[in-house]
């Protein structure tokens, strides 16, 4: 991998891992789903006054995006004679990509195919071993084994390209299948591939963020209602690989987490987008 690539492959690790409502994810929120669709640039002032309606001090949205610069993520940059920063194109992509599963969550159905990914990596080979475990994990494999991971069809495109990503394809093998006949019920099963008490957590961390019967009276207090909601929700599709009913709890929180997170969106994300574009000054 290149060092850019690397840079922003680190960037998403440390994404996922960021804890939401702080500082540094919420700039990242804001990043990824307002001022991508203001052309990728954006003045240092005009975002302090975003972050500010969120309740972050404008230090420490300076400190952030200064991360985000050693990272690879945003690159200074001047238009029309104002100094800013510009999302790099590498890391456009990397929000691009996850649009589709913030905005777009899947969930399969009972006997969809599953993607097993079979792998022995060589002992030389352990740091890149490492990140491969860390960063399936990251979208959601479960682990049947220390060298056997299963994942949702859907996701294949996505291991693959981190298999690729991580030069470790020689030593991988990948399978399909619909049938899965563990031990144990697939309910138990997918609890321990899985770790379903975690991401139940999270779907009910979300539902207590979000109460979706506050009516937004203006386009600030959408924005002030839903990017932190959207914080809180966009690691989710990660962690959460959309297993089938035949493998999740009866009760399983995420059912209501993800028709909740659709009415808020649908409720404040554009009317929210137009706040941010009518107090910009470049």
């Amino acid at each position: 991998m290149t060092n850019s690539a690397h840079s922003v492959a680190g960037a998403i690790l440390d994404d996922l891992d960021s804890r939401p409502g702080s500082a540094t994810s919420l700039v990242r929120t804001v990043l990824g789903a307002y001022v991508r669709t203001l052309g990728g640039w954006f003045a240092i002032a005009d975002f302090v006054v975003w972050m500010d309606a969120l309740g972050v001090p404008s230090e420490s949205t300076r400190i952030a995006v200064t991360r985000l610069k050693k990272k690879g993520v945003v690159e200074s940059s001047i238009h029309r004679g104002r100094t800013g920063y510009r999302i790099t194109e590498q890391a456009d992509a990397m929000f691009s990509r996850g649009d589709g599963r913030i905005f777009g969550f899947r969930r399969m159905a009972d006997g969809d195919p599953f993607r097993l990914i079979s792998f022995t990596i060589p002992e030389t080979q352990r740091a890149a071993r490492h990140q491969l475990r860390r960063r399936l994990t990251g979208i959601g494999c479960g682990t049947v084994s220390p060298g056997l991971w299963i994942a949702p069809e859907y996701l294949a495109d996505e291991a693959g390209a981190i298999i690729d990503a991580l030069e470790l394809s020689r030593y991988v093998t990948t399978f399909v299948t619909s049938e899965v006949a563990p031990p144990g019920t697939l309910r138990e099963s997918a609890a321990q591939w899985w770790d379903l008490a975690g991401i139940a957590d999270r779907h009910r961390a979300f539902l207590a963020a979000c109460d979706a019967e506050v009516p937004v009276q203006d386009a600030r207090e959408a924005f002030v209602t839903f990017a932190p909601l959207l914080d809180e929700w966009r690691v989710i599709p990660y962690v959460d690989p959309g297993l089938p009913p035949c493998m999740t709890p009866e009760d399983w929180p995420g059912t209501r987490a993800v028709a909740t997170f659709e009415a808020a969106r649908e409720r404040c994300l554009e009317v929210s987008r137009e706040w941010i574009d009518t107090t910009r000054v470049g």
